[in-house]
């Protein structure tokens, strides 16, 4: 039986048994942040506890009066996502509006792996209705959702901001006029539907969504923290998301052997746990450039240990001609490095290797990318290069931690693997990523990667400094009991601004998570502090009581760039810290 308690506490963190309508009526007005409905569409499908099969007008009253429950709970700055099928879209659409919803937005999903029909075209699309109550006041993020604009990826122009921009509103009506499908930036979403042979696929529900498009719709329409619901929870998905976003949840069930699954399925995921499925969703797809689709990596998320780049490849020195003309074709006056770790410039070169049938898998490639960089016949071939990559340390300052801290736990999770080996897996790559923006939210994939590429050229140069500084000559020394804050009494405002150095510890002192070097000490506790980054922070890390930040700050910022880090990381031995 479902409670009637009025305290929302006791909903949270399952799955409950009972009719949504129901259930809904119990909650308090205006207290979850954001809901996500995929209801019946009325088509006939065999579920165990609902009928399927309603006549219209029925199912039109029915679905107002459960959209009328979810505008009731719903704050005042909340989001309604309706997931529905061409059948009663435009139906559902004008009753939401009637109870009073604003649309922001009507996105499309196209996915692959489509139902076969015989009698119509095959269906590929679902409709998605983003909703408001308060068109003045809602929760949005652009950042989440940022792409890099034509300036910034194209030209090169320095007036860009480095952020990215807000996404275009834009239709595409016919999937063969965009090569490679259609992508992230566009109101158009291209994921693959969760087909039976999926890893993703949870076993005991047939309409399951993928957690990459709700971990979507989640990062942008809810903060850390918030309360989101399902009211049909079905596979329990998008609960799960929720869960490993670091957000509060919970949802219901009609039926009983669902409801039981999902909330296995809750149980069996932990915050901070990678979403499953391909960050970015046209890399598990096939490519229908060329007769020859992409064939992916076949190895299981959980595989130890990778060959080196001239080991393991099923491609030998004869491709090398054909790497080089898509290179030439896709690098757009970048380096090696740049296409390698650039999402967007990498999946051109990816379209340019099929056009010329080169085989092999993604990872083969850019392996054997750097593999022809390595033998000379790049640079003897003349093509252009020289376009730089410009990040400054300033502008990485604000995320640099959360990509070291992320390849250091990837390093971890895949013994000697470098990070040109991470950056050409896109499994190994999306985990990166994952991990970095759990840590350090709303910025490109690019800046992630770009950041721990920097890291690690500079890390070639550290101990050089250490040798021609030492840590007295740097300002620098261990840290003493008067420098540390426990974490749950830190206030940014409090720390001094300017340059110096710092370490998360553990209040006894029996062990150093991080330590790290900023220009501007305040502005990075503040981030890396921060109740967002800190839910993103690796499973097992001790609570934020038993945690203190210590810090130090330095009258200069130091010529000799991660000296001072250098020392600390020698000094302390931090467990998310990469080696120096």
């Amino acid at each position: 039986m479902i409670s009637t308690d009025q305290d929302l506490s006791k909903w949270l963190g399952q799955v409950h048994l009972g009719d949504c309508v129901e259930a809904m009526g119990q909650l308090p007005d205006s207290s979850v942040q954001l809901v996500f409905a995929d209801p019946p569409f009325n088509i006939g499908y065999a579920y165990d506890e609902y009928d399927d099969r309603l006549e219209s007008q029925q199912y039109i009253e029915w679905s107002a009066q459960w959209m009328s429950e979810v505008y009731r709970v719903l704050d005042a700055s909340g989001a309604f996502w309706l997931a529905i099928g061409d059948e009663y879209a435009a139906e559902l659409k004008v009753e939401a509006q009637k109870i009073g919803f604003k649309t922001r937005s009507w996105v499309v999903w196209y996915y692959t792996f489509g139902v076969h029909c015989t009698a119509k075209f095959t269906r590929s699309h679902a409709h998605l209705f983003h909703f408001i109550k308060d068109e003045k006041s809602f929760t949005y993020h652009p950042s989440e959702v940022a792409v890099p604009s034509a300036r910034q990826l194209v030209y090169g122009d320095k007036r860009a901001n480095p952020k990215g921009r807000s996404p275009d509103d834009t239709w595409i009506l016919r999937p063969q006029d965009c090569v490679d499908g259609f992508t992230p930036d566009e109101d158009t979403w291209y994921f693959p539907r969760v087909a039976g042979t999926f890893k993703e696929r949870a076993g005991f529900h047939g309409c399951q969504m993928p957690e990459q498009l709700l971990g979507r719709i989640v990062r942008s329409c809810s903060n850390p923290g918030d309360t989101v619901l399902d009211p049909f929870s079905g596979s329990s998905t998008t609960l799960t998301v929720a869960k490993k976003l670091g957000r509060q949840f919970f949802g219901f069930e009609m039926s009983q052997d669902y409801a039981k699954l999902g909330n296995e399925r809750l149980h069996s995921c932990s915050v901070g746990d990678l979403l499953e499925g391909a960050a970015e969703p046209k890399a598990s797809a096939p490519a229908t450039s060329s007769k020859q689709a992409r064939r992916l990596p076949t190895a299981p998320h959980n595989e130890r240990g990778f060959d080196n780049l001239a080991k393991g490849l099923n491609l030998d020195d004869s491709h090398f001609p054909a790497i080089i003309e898509a290179f030439a074709k896709a690098n757009r006056g970048y380096s090696v490095d740049r296409v390698v770790a650039d999402p967007l410039l990498n999946e051109d070169f990816q379209l340019q290797c099929d056009r010329g049938a080169v085989a092999g898998t993604t990872a083969e490639r850019n392996r054997m990318l750097f593999r022809v960089r390595k033998s000379g016949q790049l640079k003897a071939s003349g093509i252009e290069t020289s376009k730089r990559t410009a990040f400054s340390w300033e502008q990485l300052d604000p995320f640099l931690y959360a990509s070291e801290i992320a390849w250091r736990r990837l390093s971890d999770l895949y013994p000697e693997t470098s990070l040109d080996e991470i950056l050409c897996d896109p499994r190994m790559a999306e985990q990166f990523d994952q991990y970095a923006s759990a840590i350090a939210p709303g910025f490109l994939q690019l800046e992630y990667r770009w950041a721990a590429l920097k890291l690690r050229k500079e890390r070639h140069q550290v101990q050089k400094r250490m040798e021609n500084a030492s840590a007295k000559d740097l300002g620098l020394r261990k840290f003493k009991p008067k420098d540390a804050i426990s974490i749950k009494k830190f206030k940014a405002d409090k720390i001094e601004g300017g340059p110096g150095v710092y370490a998360i510890r553990a209040k006894d002192e029996s062990a150093y998570l991080y330590v790290g070097e900023s220009s501007d000490l305040q502005s990075r506790l503040a981030l890396q502090l921060a109740d967002s980054s800190r839910q993103g922070w690796l499973p097992g890390t001790p609570a934020a009581k038993s945690l203190e930040v210590c810090t130090l700050h330095l009258p200069t910022v130091s010529d000799a760039r991660l000296a001072r880090q250098g020392y600390l990381v020698k000094w302390y031995k931090p467990l998310w810290n990469c080696d120096f």
